[in-house]
């Protein structure tokens, strides 16, 4: 477009010192004038990965602003659009986690090497395929598990979502701020455990290509360097452990957590004696952790 706006936090000239001093501004490229607002780029940013979404740094010295909401909560209206993006970076983590699985899984069915050892597997060929081994396979299903545990526990945000949406379009606040809550407990387990793990199956892709994994042109370790960022940006992984434990478990005085182990035990419960097994094992297994 011709013109970008900038969300920036800055201080205001009779601002209180530290955070709650910092308010948040619209900065234009662009004047309403027409004219080029006076900020400028200092250096393009020679990341590790993610080499596809070019960065830079600004510098907004002399440039001009407008104030967004109320003096001095910059942070607090920041976080409107920060928790989203938290959000947003628990998705790469999965994705990640996809991406790997899927190279490793065609790896692991392709390259050969020793037989297996509970047997030959395919005869036929001058060796078994990798994905045969007890170690490969177990990195393989790790990945799976991150892929699609993870894209479950981003569809139940996404369900939440809607449905504080659609309390909010039916005027029902109870209802809104209940959503409200579960979603700000949730996003910072989410953006935490997903990018970690998002990092672990992008290694475990690297292993599963062995010394090829560490070649640039198999592409297993760009898997890595790309959600290598993900932990780190929108706040790391200590700052989301700091934020679920300090402003929602201890200042909701340990609702949220209770009301999410209530929710497990309600779902574990009619599972706890069925004649099934396996299911009735994992039940009692959730229910202990």
């Amino acid at each position: 477009t011709d013109n970008i706006v900038h969300c920036v936090l800055a201080r205001l000239p009779d601002a209180p010192a530290g955070t709650a001093g910092i308010s948040l501004f619209l900065v234009p490229k662009r004047l309403k004038t027409g004219e080029l607002n006076n900020l400028g780029t200092s250096r393009i940013e020679d990341k590790m990965g993610c080499h596809g979404s070019p960065t830079c740094q600004l510098e907004f010295e002399g440039a001009k602003g407008w104030l967004i909401g109320t003096p001095n909560r910059g942070l607090n209206h920041m976080f409107t659009f920060i928790n989203t993006s938290r959000l947003g970076t628990a998705v790469q983590g999965i994705a990640a986690a996809e991406l790997a699985f899927q190279n490793s899984l065609w790896y692991a069915k392709e390259r050969r090497s020793m037989r297996s050892l509970s047997g030959s597997k395919e005869p036929d060929q001058v060796a078994d395929a990798i994905i045969h081994q007890p170690s490969v396979r177990t990195m393989l299903l790790t990945q799976k598990a991150v892929a699609e545990g993870g894209r479950s526990m981003v569809y139940e945000c996404a369900k939440i979502a809607d449905l504080m949406q659609q309390a909010e379009y039916a005027g029902d606040d109870a209802a809104v701020k209940q959503h409200d809550g579960r979603l700000a407990f949730l996003t910072p387990i989410l953006k935490g455990f997903l990018t970690e793990v998002g990092k672990e199956a992008a290694d475990l892709g690297i292993q599963v290509y062995g010394g090829h994994g560490y070649i640039k042109d198999n592409k297993a370790e760009q898997v890595f360097r790309d959600v290598r960022i993900a932990s780190l940006w929108e706040g790391t992984t200590q700052i989301q452990a700091l934020d679920l434990l300090g402003r929602k478990i201890m200042l909701g005085k340990l609702k949220p957590i209770n009301e999410h182990a209530a929710g497990l035990r309600a779902q574990c419960t009619p599972y706890l004696t069925s004649s099934d097994s396996q299911l009735r094992s994992h039940a009692w297994s959730v229910l202990y952790h």
